[in-house]
């Protein structure tokens, strides 16, 4: 049951996000504004405890999630041949771009963090 409650939060959410997107003209799509509304309603046990359960049967058939995706593949093996070379070098040098943003920004974030005084170790 609690599965089915967190879903609904998760769906409610996601409307209530989509919806504010398209009132508010906000150049974020509705999901992201979603998202962040999630990201508030997280602070409460009611709302954390029913999206927890939905999140954990979710994960537990996350496999199941990828079967479009491989018979999408299938469907278009010819442009998979036809741009595939294109599309393995695309989603490299995206991930490597990815990965040196996130690095370079948690650096940045690590070197403005307030240093601890107290560095010696508590008794």
């Amino acid at each position: 049951m609690k599965a089915l409650q967190g879903l609904a939060w998760l769906l409610a959410l996601q409307s209530a996000g989509e919806a504010l997107s398209r009132l508010l003209h906000l150049p974020f799509p509705g999901p992201v504004v979603g998202l962040m509304l999630m990201l508030l309603a997280l602070r409460w046990p009611l709302v954390r405890a029913s999206v927890q359960g939905a999140a954990e049967f979710l994960l537990a058939h996350l496999s199941l999630l990828f079967v479009p995706v491989g018979v999408g593949v299938m469907t278009h093996l010819d442009l998979l041949g036809q741009y595939g070379v294109r599309l393995l070098l695309v989603i490299v040098l995206s991930t490597w771009v990815a990965l040196a943003v996130t690095a370079l920004s948690l650096r940045a974030l690590m070197r403005n963090e307030p240093q601890d005084s107290s560095s010696e170790p508590a008794p």
